[in-house]
């Protein structure tokens, strides 16, 4: 009960954020890149650490001096990174993208994995449904013209 009422608040949050910063996609732009470089950097960071705590053989060869820096540094970054994309409403499309959760949602194979044949066939049916809804638009424009005229 009390997820569903953080998830509810965080989903609402996330509407709000988002249809805002949607009417100024520079700055938008620039909070998604910061929070995917923050959030990586967290990522790097922490990995540097462990393998610099359980493999350490006293030359430190690691981009920084991780052990300088507090155990959590790392993990934080993670987290901040993590909590602003989740409020700009890029977390999932910045990691995984559209069009595998579309083909997942519909359990269609990735396109990489479809033959050459499968990919026609889905261009076949893509065309012959855009022409269907180009008959139907036609049919829908002659019967507004009848009705028109009565």
């Amino acid at each position: 009960m009390f997820f569903k009422f953080i998830y509810n608040l965080g989903d609402k949050l996330e509407d709000k954020v988002r249809s805002k910063l949607s009417h100024f996609p520079i700055i938008y732009a620039f909070i998604g890149g910061a929070g995917v470089i923050i959030f990586w950097r967290g990522v790097w960071h922490t990995v540097d650490y462990l393998m610099e705590l359980f493999f350490s053989t006293g030359d430190s060869v690691s981009s920084t001096s991780v052990l300088a820096l507090p155990w959590w540094d790392g993990p934080l970054s993670m987290l901040v990174g993590g909590v602003l994309l989740l409020t700009v409403g890029l977390f999932v499309t910045s990691f995984i993208g559209n069009e595998i959760i579309i083909s997942g949602l519909k359990q269609e194979k990735k396109i990489v994995e479809k033959t050459e044949d499968e990919i026609r066939l889905d261009i076949k049916a893509d065309n012959k449904t855009n022409r269907e809804i180009h008959e139907i638009d036609t049919r829908l424009k002659t019967i507004e013209k009848i009705l028109k005229k009565k």
